[in-house]
């Protein structure tokens, strides 16, 4: 399965998921492309999954119908998520094509000092 991590992600999650093909929007040097035209090359590319932060992107783009999932994550603060990796794993598994879905990977909250591991 071939994944896309936007800029917003924790370029840490790609190393929590070694099963899947995962880039990242800044290693395809697509970094400050606006969405519309990176949604484009994310087609062209065949991406099977687009993963991302930005919780608008529904908002500003068609995102049902195209020929990859678009996973929106709860939160991307390294953290906050790395407990959550085997939901994440979970939506990646089940994604289907022309499908958005929010995953629930916890949410961040300012000044909460979580223990270092």
């Amino acid at each position: 399965m071939k994944v896309l991590l936007d800029e917003d992600v924790p370029s840490k999650l790609a190393r929590a998921l070694p099963g899947y093909a995962i880039q990242t929007v800044a290693g395809m040097q697509w970094g400050g492309i606006k969405n519309g035209a990176l949604l484009e090359l994310i087609e062209r590319e065949r991406f099977d999954v687009f993963l991302t932060g930005d919780k608008n992107m529904d908002k500003q783009q068609r995102l049902e119908g195209r020929p990859f999932a678009v996973l929106v994550m709860s939160a991307i603060n390294w953290p906050v998520i790395r407990p959550h990796i085997h939901v994440i794993s979970a939506a990646l598994d089940e994604a289907k094509p022309g499908t958005v879905k929010t995953i629930d990977c916890g949410v961040f909250v300012a000044g909460l000092k979580r223990p270092s591991k």
